[in-house]
C-alpha cells in the first residue's frame, strides 16, 4: 500500500505512523513533527496463553515492523489498544450488535485500556512500552447505549468507546497518566520515546 504523505521530513529523521486510524493521525499531528502513514498488514490473533499486556506490546511491534520492513531507513511508530473488562478482552466491535453487547457489559464498571506503543529505528532497534489507562463508565440504560451507537457508530474503536466523540458522555471519570491513551496513542510516553531517539520536542 502506498504511503499517504502528510508533509516532507529530513532524510535522516523520516517518521511513519503504522496505522490506518484517523484518530491516531490527529493525535500525532499535535506534536508538530512531519510524518507519513501506512496501514500495516498483520495477523492480530492472540497466541495461546498470551497475557493481554504482552499481546498489545507484540502487536504494536509487529505493526511497526510490517511497515519498517518496506521502509528500513525510517523511524516507525506502531500502536495497539485493547479494553479489559474484568477478565474479558474487548477489541473493535465491527457491528452494531457486538457494540451493544460490549457497552452493556462495560456500563457501570471500571475498565482498563491497554496500549502497546513501539518506536522502531532505522537500524531495527525498538523501544516498546505499555501504557495503561482506566475509565469508569456510568450506569447506562439500553436506550442510552442504543442512542449512542446510532449516532456515533463506534465499530472501529476498542470496546466501542469513542471518547473523542459522544463516548465521552458515557464516562463518569478517567484515571491515568495520559488522557490521549483512551484514543489509542499515548502522546506523553511517545514524546519521551521520540526525544530519546533524537527528535526535537517541542
Amino acid at each position: 500500500m502506498p504511503l499517504r504523505l502528510a508533509s516532507v521530513t529530513p532524510d535522516d529523521m523520516q517518521l511513519i505512523l503504522a496505522s490506518s486510524s484517523p484518530y491516531r493521525r490527529e493525535l500525532l499531528a499535535r506534536l508538530g513533527l512531519p510524518f507519513t502513514w501506512q496501514s500495516p498488514a498483520i495477523d492480530e490473533t492472540r497466541k495461546a496463553n498470551e497475557e493481554p499486556e504482552a499481546l498489545v506490546k507484540r502487536l504494536a511491534y509487529e505493526k511497526a515492523y510490517a511497515v519498517w520492513h518496506e521502509h528500513q531507513q525510517t523511524w516507525v511508530i506502531g500502536a495497539d489498544q485493547l479494553v479489559r473488562c474484568g477478565n474479558v478482552l474487548l477489541g473493535k466491535s465491527g457491528s452494531r450488535e457486538k457494540a451493544f453487547t460490549q457497552l452493556q457489559a462495560m456500563q457501570g464498571k471500571t475498565v482498563e485500556l491497554l496500549n502497546g506503543l513501539c518506536l522502531l529505528a532505522p537500524k531495527g532497534m525498538a523501544q516498546v512500552e505499555l501504557v495503561s489507562y482506566h475509565v469508569v463508565l456510568r450506569s447506562l440504560s439500553e436506550a442510552e447505549i442504543r442512542r449512542y451507537i446510532d449516532k456515533e457508530q463506534p465499530f472501529d474503536c476498542a470496546g466501542s468507546l469513542r471518547a473523542e466523540g459522544l463516548g465521552i458522555c458515557l464516562i463518569e471519570r478517567m484515571e491515568g497518566e495520559d488522557p490521549n491513551a483512551i484514543i489509542g496513542l499515548p502522546l506523553i510516553r511517545l514524546s519521551a520515546m521520540l526525544r530519546t531517539a533524537g527528535f526535537s520536542l517541542p
